[in-house]
C-alpha cells in the first residue's frame, strides 16, 4: 500500500494534527528570529550611530547563512530523516541568538546574524516537507499553508513584542527571546516529533517504526499486514539534487527558482527596510513596528485565503493573480507614505499579495518532487530565494539613498513581484503541456 492511499483513506488525526501545531510552532519562532534584525534595526543604528547602507551587511549575513543552511540541511534531511535535521538546525540558531545578545560591535553581530541563518535555513523549509508527508492528498495546500503560516505569524507577532521588549529591556532584549525560545522547545520536540512517514517509507528497514506511526494515524492496526511503500520513484535512482532536474523537471524548477528570487527579494527588502523608510519619514520607532507587521498579517490572511482557492482552482494562476495584486500595491505604497491609515491598509494588501503567494508556493513545490527530493526541492528553491533575500535586504539602504523619493523607490521594487507572476504564468503552462503520469507526481493532482 502507498503511504499516501493509507493517508488519504483516513480521518485527519489529532496525532497528525499535533505533527502540524509543532511545525507550525518551529516556524513561528523562527518567523520572530529571522524578523528581529529588521525590528531592531532603527535601535542599532542609534545606539551604534550607524547610516543606512552600514546596517546592509548585519542583514545580508543572515540571509546568506539562510542560503547556506537551506542548501546544505535539504539534501541532509533528504538523507538521514526530517527529524534530526529540524532538531540540529533549532539547536544552531538558538545558541546562535542567545550569543548575539552579547554583541558589542557591529562585526560580532554580522558573524552571529550568518551562524544564525545557517540553522534558520534548514528548520523552515524541513518543516514544510514534513507537514506535506503528514498530511492527506485532499487537504495538502490547505494544511501546509496553516503550518507555514507559523513564520508570517512570528513575523507579524514579533513586530508587536519586538516594540514592548525594546521599551523594557532595549534591541538586546529581542534576541535574548529569540534565543531562549528554540532551546525551551528542544527536549519537547526530540520525544514528540515523529519522523516524515514517507521518509520511513522509502527505507524498508524501518518498517516497524512506521507501522506504529500509522496506527497513530488511523487508530488500529488494520494496515499491519500491509507493505508500505512511499508510493514515488526511489530516491537511490538519483542525487537529491538530480531528481530536480530529471524527468521534465528541469524548465519548471528554473521557473520556481526566479519567483523565489524575485518574491524573497522583496519580502526582505520590505522586511529588513521598510521600518527605516517609515521612521525618515517621521514615524516613531514602536509605530513602524506596528504598521509593518501589516505585511505579514496580510500574508497570514492572504495564505489562507490562497491555500483555499488553490484547493479548488489551478495553483499557479492563483499564485500569479496573487503576485500581480502585490505589484500594484507596492506601486501605490510610495503615495500614502504620509497618511498612516492608508499606509497600513495598502502594506496589509502587499503582505496579502507577496507572503501569501510565497506561503502558496511552499505548498505547491512540496507537490512537486517525489519524496526522494521533497526536502532538496523546497530547500533549494528557498536557497535560492534566499540568494534574491540578501540581495534585497543588503541593497535596501543603497536604493533609499540613490532613489530618493518613496514613491520611485516602491515603484522599482514592485518590478520583481511582476516577474514572479508572469514566471508563475510559465509554469502553468508548462503544466497543461505536460500533465502525463509519467512527469507528474501523484500528490500534484
Amino acid at each position: 500500500m502507498s503511504i499516501d492511499d493509507i493517508i488519504g483513506a483516513s480521518r485527519l488525526s489529532f496525532y497528525q494534527i499535533s505533527v502540524l501545531v509543532l511545525c507550525f510552532i518551529i516556524v513561528a519562532i523562527d518567523g520572530f528570529d529571522t524578523a528581529s534584525i529588521g525590528y531592531i534595526a532603527p535601535a542599532l543604528r542609534q545606539e551604534w550611530g550607524l547610516t543606512p547602507p552600514q546596517l546592509g551587511p548585519a542583514f545580508g549575513a543572515g540571509l546568506l547563512g539562510l542560503m547556506i543552511g537551506a542548501f546544505l540541511m535539504g539534501p541532509l534531511a533528504d538523507r538521514v530523516g526530517r527529524k534530526k535535521t529540524i532538531v540540529v538546525s533549532m539547536l544552531v540558531f538558538g545558541i546562535g541568538t542567545l550569543i548575539s545578545a552579547l554583541s558589542d560591535s557591529l562585526q560580532m553581530l554580522i558573524v552571529m546574524r550568518l551562524l544564525i541563518g545557517i540553522g534558520l535555513g534548514g528548520a523552515m523549509p524541513i518543516c514544510i516537507a514534513l507537514t506535506s508527508e503528514f498530511s492527506p492528498p485532499r487537504q495538502r495546500v490547505l494544511l501546509v499553508t496553516l503550518s507555514f503560516c507559523g513564520f508570517t505569524a512570528g513575523f507579524a507577532l514579533g513586530g508587536e513584542l519586538s516594540a514592548q521588549i525594546i521599551a523594557a529591556w532595549g534591541w538586546r532584549g529581542v534576541l535574548v527571546a529569540g534565543g531562549v525560545a528554540p532551546l525551551v522547545m528542544l527536549p519537547f520536540l526530540w520525544r514528540s516529533l515523529p519522523e516524515s512517514v514517507r521518509f520511513l517509507a522509502a527505507r524498508p528497514e524501518r518498517s516497524e517504526q512506521l507501522h506504529r506511526i500509522i496506527e497513530k494515524i488511523a487508530g488500529d492496526d488494520r494496515w499491519r499486514g500491509f507493505r508500505i511503500v512511499a508510493g514515488d520513484a526511489p530516491a537511490k535512482q538519483k542525487s537529491p539534487v538530480g531528481l530536480l532536474f530529471a524527468g521534465g523537471f528541469a524548465k519548471r524548477t528554473a521557473l520556481i527558482w526566479v519567483a523565489y528570487f524575485c518574491s524573497l527579494f522583496v519580502f526582505y527588502l520590505l522586511s529588513s527596510w521598510l521600518p527605516t523608510i517609515m521612521k525618515d519619514a517621521g514615524y516613531s520607532i514602536p509605530a513602524a513596528a506596528r504598521i509593518g507587521a501589516m505585511v505579514p498579517l496580510g500574508g497570514t490572511i492572504g495564505a489562507v485565503l490562497l491555500a483555499r482557492l488553490m484547493d479548488r482552482i489551478n495553483p499557479c494562476a492563483v499564485l500569479s493573480g496573487s503576485y500581480l495584486l502585490s505589484c500594484l500595491a507596492l506601486g501605490a505604497l510610495g503615495y500614502v507614505i504620509h497618511s498612516p491609515g492608508w499606509f497600513a491598509f495598502v502594506a496589509f494588501w502587499i503582505g496579502f499579495g507577496v507572503v501569501g503567494a510565497q506561503t502558496g508556493m511552499n505548498a505547491f513545490v512540496a507537490g512537486v518532487y517525489p519524496t526522494g527530493a521533497r526536502a532538496t526541492g523546497i530547500a533549494w528553491a528557498l536557497a535560492v530565494g534566499r540568494i534574491g533575500s540578501i540581495i534585497g535586504s543588503v541593497i535596501g539602504g543603497t536604493l533609499m539613498i540613490m532613489l530618493g523619493d518613496p514613491h520611485t523607490l516602491f515603484q522599482v521594487i514592485a518590478i520583481p513581484t511582476a516577474l514572479a507572476s508572469v514566471a508563475l504564468f510559465v509554469v502553468n503552462a508548462l503544466q497543461q503541456e505536460r500533465v502525463t503520469p509519467a512527469t507528474v507526481p501523484a500528490d500534484m493532482h
